[in-house]
């Protein structure tokens, strides 16, 4: 797992990411319904989720109406995760998903066959500090610092080693990411052989009827409580256009067997909302 450089060390407890020239990447990517450059777009994310980190939550909560919390328990629940086990949460911000790993990890025993103690060890990376910085903060004030770790990266080239995680987690993150294959041929590579790869995302929604008022609602409404709750309307707009954006939950499938995972298996939620994807490293 990667260990924080004392010379380079943040007073928020961030390890920084290594630098990189995003100005460089001059490939065409979407930024919601704009066509921006690959380096234009990880400027723009990171810009987006500065504004956004320390309302995030709560933004979520008002999004979903707390549906999200049913989802990220429905990965788990499919996860399955178990003492011992190394997970890097891609995207993982404000730890939602870090803290509920090593919750079940802890419910689901504990313990070696031996006996003897197992930790669960957790690296979270993301692209934006400000998103880490509040979660860290959160993971303080459960109480959980050791074995958990707090990276800044890019989901494309991320800061691990090959074969070193047993499990790659990435949630309403990967339609974030300026390079999608990039990003999954980075979760194919820092993955143990037997490692687990889940990725939990918006999709197409699938009702007829249904479709209709989730536009109404991501277009209308939702860049309205954007403004008023986190005081950024455009951010939202921007969260809203990339859904739509986003690959169908079958040609994301495609995608994630392209980049060398196995065993490629879909759920989707509440209508298609949002979708599982599950796959192995073998």
């Amino acid at each position: 797992m990667p260990v924080p450089d004392p010379r380079h060390s943040r007073p928020d407890g961030v390890q920084p990411a290594r630098p990189r020239d995003d100005a460089g990447d001059a490939r065409p990517a979407d930024f919601g319904f704009r066509t921006v450059t690959v380096g234009d777009k990880r400027r723009m994310v990171r810009g987006v989720f500065d504004s956004v980190a320390t309302r995030y939550d709560l933004m979520n909560d008002l999004m979903s109406g707390g549906i999200h919390r049913l989802w990220k328990d429905a990965m788990m629940d499919w996860l399955a995760p178990r003492p011992g086990q190394h997970l890097l949460d891609v995207a993982g911000g404000t730890g939602d998903i870090a803290f509920r790993f090593i919750d079940r990890s802890r419910r689901n025993g504990g313990r070696t066959p031996a006996g003897t103690a197992a930790p669960t060890r957790v690296t979270v990376c993301d692209l934006t500090p400000a998103m880490l910085a509040v979660g860290r903060d959160r993971g303080v004030d459960r109480g959980l610092v050791d074995g958990l770790d707090w990276v800044a990266g890019n989901a494309e080239t991320l800061p691990v080693a090959s074969s070193s995680v047993d499990v790659y987690t990435i949630a309403f993150g990967i339609r974030n990411v300026a390079d999608i294959p990039a990003a999954l041929a980075e979760a194919r590579r820092v993955l143990k052989p037997g490692g687990r790869f889940m990725c939990l995302e918006f999709s197409q929604v699938q009702a007829p009827v249904l479709d209709r008022l989730y536009d109404l609602y991501s277009f209308s409404i939702l860049p309205r409580i954007g403004q008023v709750v986190a005081r950024d309307a455009a951010s939202y707009r921007y969260l809203a256009e990339s859904i739509r954006k986003f690959p169908t939950a079958d040609r994301f499938a495609a995608m994630i067997a392209e980049a060398g995972l196995r065993q490629v298996k879909v759920r989707l939620l509440s209508g298609g909302i949002a979708a599982l994807h599950s796959a192995w490293k073998v």
